[in-house]
């Protein structure tokens, strides 16, 4: 019986079609009894398949396949010969689904066979009178039903105050359905009690800071561009496009894929969409942010930076920018070429880098791009656009490493070297002790953006597309994040 069923199978394929059908691993390449469709010519058809696999936004190639396991026997017209192939019938669309466990509920029975009624008593009746008239006929036909009745007045007020309770509590239950809902649903809304869990997956130190930097950015979202859009060469806003999460909860899912590190896949499983779903937020919020917080200007004036220089800085009093470099690890390219560029003889593995600098009170006021890894920091000096930014009045402090003394039109605090010397003077020791203790603060900052899990992890090579969004986003949030990086800095406000 078995091989009967299966004797007008496809034994072998020369393709590797798979089916298209979400949850479905059926594939032509490792299942030779099972046959694949292509997807109708029919406009109005295709629709109703693409609407039943549950694929939104889904476009459909000659090559698009749905295999035999999502429609009925009687929905397949079997070969007349066993060299035949199986084909649709006309009008057919898929229904079998591992969400309805490839099963479909039975018919619903119409109202007559549901509701059970009682013998009448005419039916006993073998003899029918003689005096029987149309007119009585009729009369005696419709007086046999209870619709053919006037309903009292009280039993019609009855009616109408049961409609209305009834209505009252669908409402009732509605809501409670929905707030139950916003509240199992993963999204910023469900742990917006919960400090610590708005630390954990956005960096943001507490709900209500989170939702200050909200108020920021929301006047700008009638003009971000969907990726989705853009790539196809149509630019529209995107409140005019169809989004499966709210705004903040797709702004809540993009910061969990930076303070977190998670997977695609992970995220999708979170909130319940499609992973190709996932990639276009994520895309699409790191351009959006990169392009709110680059508008910013960051680089702080020098009377600002004086009016709030603590008081560790009183030596040291000219200090405008706290520079130092940042290495992220990035997976190996397989090209030898591109491996010596990425290369980091400090690190020893192929990373990406980047200047950061701060302010001397603790705010990032200045980000590079990201370059290969086996530039110097000279270098990188010199091609972030930093050295427009400096002028002789001011002053850099940076490591001992950072050798920029020529390039830079300004003063530079660095430790000091021993040069060949046995030993330095005992000013030399306080001096390179109390910049040390300064320095330090830059890489308490460059720590904080390595919070953000993301980058806490060989990068892909997948993401260099959009992996100086992410990055730079990453340092502007700190700005937003936290509380003052030292908080004996913290100005008192004043009364």
């Amino acid at each position: 019986m078995k091989s009967s069923k299966f004797k007008y199978q496809r034994v072998s394929g020369t393709t590797a079609e798979h089916c298209c059908v979400p949850q479905c691993q059926a594939s032509r390449k490792y299942n030779s009894v099972l046959s694949f469709f292509t997807f109708p010519a029919d406009e109005e058809l295709r629709r109703k398949w693409i609407v039943n696999i549950r694929r939104d936004k889904f476009t459909v190639t000659p090559h698009t396949r749905v295999c035999s396991r999502h429609f009925r026997t009687e929905d397949i017209r079997e070969p007349a010969s066993e060299t035949g192939r199986r084909l649709l019938k006309k009008g057919v669309v898929p229904v079998l689904f591992e969400w309805n466990n490839f099963s479909l509920p039975p018919t619903r029975p119409g109202v007559w066979e549901r509701r059970e009624r009682p013998p009448s008593p005419e039916d006993d009746r073998e003899d029918t009178p003689d005096n029987i008239t149309p007119d009585n006929v009729t009369f005696g036909v419709l007086m046999q039903h209870d619709y053919a009745s006037k309903p009292e007045a009280a039993v019609v007020d009855l009616v109408l105050e049961e409609n209305t309770s009834l209505r009252e509590e669908n409402r009732l239950l509605r809501q409670q359905i929905e707030g139950l809902t916003l509240r199992q649903r993963f999204g910023i809304h469900r742990f917006a009690a919960s400090d610590k869990d708005i630390r954990f997956f956005t960096r943001f130190a507490s709900y209500d800071l989170l939702m200050r930097f909200w108020g920021l950015i929301a006047n700008s979202l009638p003009s971000m561009v969907s990726v989705r859009q853009a790539q196809r060469g149509a630019l529209t806003e995107s409140n005019a496009t169809t989004h499966s999460l709210q705004p903040i909860d797709e702004f809540f899912l993009f910061l969990n894929y930076l303070a977190l590190g998670s997977k695609q896949r992970d995220l999708a499983d979170r909130y319940g969409i499609h992973q190709s779903t996932v990639s276009r937020i994520i895309t699409t919020w790191s351009n959006f942010l990169f392009t709110v917080l680059g508008s910013v200007r960051i680089w702080i004036p020098e009377e600002e930076i004086q009016r709030k220089l603590p008081a560790d800085f009183k030596d040291y009093p000219d200090t405008t920018v706290i520079l130092d470099c940042t290495e992220l690890r990035c997976q190996c390219p397989s090209s030898p070429l591109l491996q010596s560029e990425v290369f980091s003889s400090y690190k020893s593995h192929c990373t990406l880098k980047g200047l950061i600098g701060i302010a001397p009170h603790g705010a990032v006021t200045f980000v590079s791009a990201l370059y290969a890894g086996s530039i110097s920091d000279k270098q990188i000096t010199r091609e972030s656009g930093v050295l427009n930014l400096l002028k002789p009045g001011m002053a850099v402090m940076v490591d001992r490493g950072f050798l920029i003394d020529d390039i830079v039109p300004c003063k530079v605090y660095r430790p000091a070297f021993l040069s060949g010397r046995p030993q330095m003077s005992a000013s030399e020791v306080r001096e390179t002790q109390a910049i040390a203790r300064l320095r330090v603060h830059v890489e308490r900052s460059i720590r904080r953006v390595k919070e953000h899990k993301f980058f806490d992890s060989v990068i892909p090579l997948r993401v260099f597309g959009s992996i100086n969004q992410l990055y730079t986003v990453a340092c502007l949030l700190t700005n937003y994040e936290n509380g003052p990086l030292v908080k004996a800095w913290a100005k008192k406000p004043e009364i």
